[in-house]
């Protein structure tokens, strides 16, 4: 897996990047925009980028005719034949559909700790909603998740939108979405998919796991966000020691892995919350260096 491109030079990408939210829909977190400062440090180095706000509430086909339209929109202001997604968190679901339907609109996918095989904490969620666990546990899970939640709005949720967003995560869900949609996936488990496939498609992922290493945490030790996600962490099943707090490391998995195991959380991932992350990686570097790779590829 490449570890890392830093001897690169900046290259620019021949198509325009386009930065695709998940996570239950929201496009702000705590006041701030959702990819915090990463589309503003792209475009100073001279990057076209575009963000959309993509529903979480709907199916994940609902929301990718939502992106559909969105990318149809910037390729007409652009006049570009195709642009290049970088979809975080549900985002790189929305991401795939685009390219698996409409493959000549899109130069590449990018999964960014996507939940390409489905959330475990969203199956716990599921379990506990609907009474089939119960207990002191399913207590601890519930009230750390919605202060979770909460770090992201005031604004409730409705009930039937938050177990809609529940099940757009689930593994069973995501299960059926990847028999429709199988493009960029490893043919097994903790693998690699194909660069490129087929379609002419390029596919990429990276994501991180919460580390017990404290002294790289830096200030993300008082990121309330990073306290409540590496609660979380311990309640995994199938990959209890290699989650992000969310979404488990190879269930992130998709097309070329960059790497699947730095030190960053679900919203690490996304500069979250306010430019707190841990000392090493710096995300922002991360989406830089992407996109000089996506550039190399005359992508």
């Amino acid at each position: 897996m490449d570890k890392t491109i830093s001897n690169l030079k900046v290259v620019k990408t021949k198509y325009p990047i386009v930065l695709v939210d998940g996570l239950f829909g929201f496009n702000r977190i705590k006041g701030y925009p959702y990819f915090f400062k990463i589309a503003e440090s792209l475009k100073k180095q001279g990057y076209a980028v575009y963000t959309v706000a993509i529903s979480a509430t709907d199916s994940t086909e609902a929301a990718g005719e939502q992106l559909k339209n969105e990318v149809m929109n910037i390729r007409e202001k652009t006049r570009s034949q195709k642009v290049n997604l970088i979809g975080h968190s549900q985002g790189a679901l929305t991401c795939r559909y685009v390219a698996a339907l409409h493959p000549s609109m899109v130069a590449s996918v990018t999964s960014v700790n996507g939940m390409n095989y489905g959330s475990e904490l969203a199956d716990l969620m599921l379990e506990i909603i609907s009474g089939k666990m119960t207990g002191p546990t399913a207590d601890v899970i519930v009230k750390a998740f919605m202060k979770f939640i909460g770090l992201f709005s005031n604004k409730p949720f409705l009930v039937n939108d938050f177990e809609k967003s529940l099940k757009n995560m689930s593994t069973q869900s995501i299960k059926k979405f990847n028999l429709k949609y199988p493009q960029g996936l490893p043919k097994k488990w903790g693998g690699e998919g194909k660069e490129q496939e087929s379609n002419g498609v390029y596919y990429y992922s990276w994501s991180g796991i919460i580390k017990s290493r404290v002294v790289n945490e830096g200030l993300n030790t008082a990121d309330p966000s990073h306290t409540v996600l590496a609660k979380l962490a311990t309640f995994f099943r199938k990959e209890r020691k290699h989650n992000d707090g969310l979404v488990g490391r190879y269930s992130s998995h998709l097309g070329k892995v960059i790497r699947s195991d730095y030190q960053m959380d679900h919203l690490d991932a996304i500069n979250q919350i306010a430019g707190v992350h841990p000392t090493k990686p710096d995300p922002i570097d991360l989406y830089l260096k992407h996109a000089t790779r996506l550039g190399s590829k005359e992508l």
